[in-house]
């Protein structure tokens, strides 16, 4: 088996990444193009990847808004889910986050995906509310943030 290795985006990673998110996520809870590779390569956006003998596996992007981090998107592929992947590329984008000087990350996710819940609850995140439809009409989402202890 490859080693998966973390690393920062460039510009060439996008048509994977983007063929990813068309594939990890229902069309209403999709960026367009042109949303994404904004997001991914807006100054101080901290967007990491993961791969294994050159395939992607997964990725995450996150807006730097202030001191918080936003997590745009986590997206991991069918096979690679619920084997520790996500869980990697989360601690990898909170460390960066906290040497940008971050003071936490804060994120929605759609009330329907109880996998994603569990997962951020299980690793530290805690509900802070709830956007009415941030998705679109009907999808509703909740909002999940992690402060970091000094």
């Amino acid at each position: 088996m490859d080693v998966v290795t973390l690393r920062t985006y460039q510009p060439e990673d996008f048509e994977a990444m983007y063929a990813m998110d068309t594939e990890c996520f229902a069309p209403e809870f999709r960026f367009s193009r042109r949303a994404m590779r904004g997001f991914a390569e807006a100054p101080g956006a901290v967007t990491v990847l993961a791969e294994a003998g050159g395939q992607l596996l997964g990725f995450c992007v996150v807006q730097m808004e202030g001191y918080v981090g936003y997590v745009v998107t986590l997206d991991v592929a069918a096979a690679w889910q619920r084997r520790g992947l996500a869980r990697s590329i989360m601690a990898d984008v909170e460390a960066r986050v906290r040497k940008a000087g971050g003071t936490g990350v804060a994120l929605h996710v759609f009330t329907g995906n109880v996998g994603a819940i569990r997962f951020y609850e299980s690793i530290g995140y805690e509900r802070t509310g709830m956007t009415e439809g941030f998705y679109g009409q009907g999808l509703d989402a909740l909002v999940y943030r992690r402060k970091f202890i000094p």
